[in-house]
């Protein structure tokens, strides 16, 4: 990591190597052992090409900062995170449903946690981890690989959107303090806040980021299950969700609420039919 970015808590830069010090971190207390993990900025020549195989994550941001950043775990990373996770015997196996849980769960506690050393930076985020299918749809605006351990082998590729290295780049203005009144003072109402105004600056800053592609999602609803029901699912087995049938759909952006709609179909492709949109951003 450079000086700049050591001087600076907001440069994006700091958010990767944060995430790479607590993996190792909830590594090390799981296997009872110190587990090295760092930041690699050049692409390390034993990284393999992205294939079908590969277990793609998406971790989205939201609240005081917004953003996406993908992960992904070849097979071999995902099989030798799962076993140290799950305590699983170390052996060359085949990639399995249960590993990829295993590592989403791995994943998501790591989030809890940089999600709380984020805040005294960034503020109040909240991070959601789902699997995504593959490689994100926008351009990465930043990208590294966190090397776990001391095989040079394991490595996870991470990528940041655009969107999240904006964000992380913005400094969360302090909440304004009122002054408690001298005892016999007059106290005055506070002035009504004037409309916000945009500046020339701002609009050509707004410009350059409406082009980013930014991913959304439909949910028809969502369920928590205990990881051992999650375990035991096998073809066939029908999961209840909170939402009926006549109930909206909800799209998704950041993990937030921006539309909601009923679910359609065109030219053979699921599509939402807005009819409603939420203020979210």
């Amino acid at each position: 990591m450079s000086d700049a970015s050591a001087a600076d808590p907001r440069d994006p830069a700091r958010y990767i190597p944060m995430w790479a010090e607590i993996l190792a971190q909830v590594l090390g207390e799981i296997a009872g052992a110190s587990v090295s993990s760092t930041v690699i900025l050049d692409a390390p020549a034993e990284i393999p090409p992205a294939g079908d195989t590969d277990f793609w994550i998406m971790a989205t941001a939201s609240g005081t900062v917004r953003g996406e950043m993908s992960l992904r775990l070849p097979p071999t990373v995902t099989v030798r995170l799962a076993q140290t996770f799950i305590g699983e015997p170390a052996s060359a196996v085949e990639v399995t449903a249960e590993h990829r849980e295993a590592v989403l769960e791995l994943l998501r506690q790591v989030s809890g946690l940089a999600a709380t050393a984020v805040k005294s930076t960034w503020g109040d985020v909240q991070l959601h981890l789902d699997v995504s299918p593959g490689a994100p749809s926008w351009p990465a605006s930043t990208q590294a690989w966190i090397h776990v351990g001391d095989d040079p082998a394991t490595l996870i590729e991470v990528q940041l959107s655009a969107a999240l290295v904006a964000a992380l780049r913005t400094e969360i203005q302090p909440e304004p303090q009122l002054q408690q009144p001298e005892s016999g003072a007059a106290v005055s109402a506070p002035a009504a806040p004037s409309a916000p105004s945009t500046s020339h600056d701002d609009k050509v800053n707004l410009d350059l980021l409406l082009d980013v592609e930014l991913a959304v999602t439909l949910r028809f609803g969502s369920r928590r299950l205990p990881l051992r029901d999650i375990l035991d699912l096998a073809p066939g087995a029908v999961v209840d969700l909170d939402r009926r049938v006549q109930e909206p759909v909800d799209m998704l952006l950041n993990g937030r609420v921006v539309a909601r709609g009923e679910v359609v179909v065109v030219d053979g492709d699921y599509g939402l039919r807005v009819t409603e949109v939420t203020p979210a951003i």
